[in-house]
């Protein structure tokens, strides 16, 4: 690895190119890394937690937009997939980042007023970038949900 890629991996705390012979995991570890710098940069989101866990649940980012709590699931997919990672989160696994979501929501002495739900969608080239589509407000809850 060079000295650029050593500096960059310092400043930004991981590499900006997936190297060719990456493993699924760290696919999606990349991809995380790019959403959650994308949110931060990009966006002006706070990131308040990566990687929340309760039981078999778990949450990618969940991240403050202002007053809004915004939970961010990411999808790293090929840039060469048949299904995006938009299109890739089924009825099934929206209901189970439905479940993840409520259960996060429960455990906070303070729900928030209004939160969302983002899809973050990590397109990686052949080459080992990595081109970030940012999907918000996707309907996951019904409009009269509340906390």
């Amino acid at each position: 690895m060079n000295i650029i890629h050593r500096l960059r991996e310092r400043i930004f705390g991981f590499p900006k190119k997936l190297p060719e012979e990456s493993t699924r995991a760290e696919r999606g570890v990349f991809g995380e890394n790019l959403a959650a710098d994308y949110c931060k940069r990009e966006l002006g989101y706070t990131i308040i937690v990566r990687n929340w866990r309760y039981k078999r649940d778990e949450v990618d980012l969940i991240c403050r937009d202002g007053e809004v709590l915004v939970f961010v699931e990411v999808r790293a997919r090929a840039e060469d997939a048949l299904v995006s990672g938009y299109h890739s989160i089924g009825k099934h696994k929206k209901e189970v980042l439905q479940r993840a979501y409520k259960n996060y929501l429960k455990q906070l002495q303070k729900t928030p007023k209004h939160f969302r739900f983002d899809i973050i969608d990590v397109a990686i080239s052949n080459s080992g970038t990595g081109e970030v589509r940012h999907y918000a407000n996707i309907p996951l809850f019904s409009k009269h949900y509340s906390a």
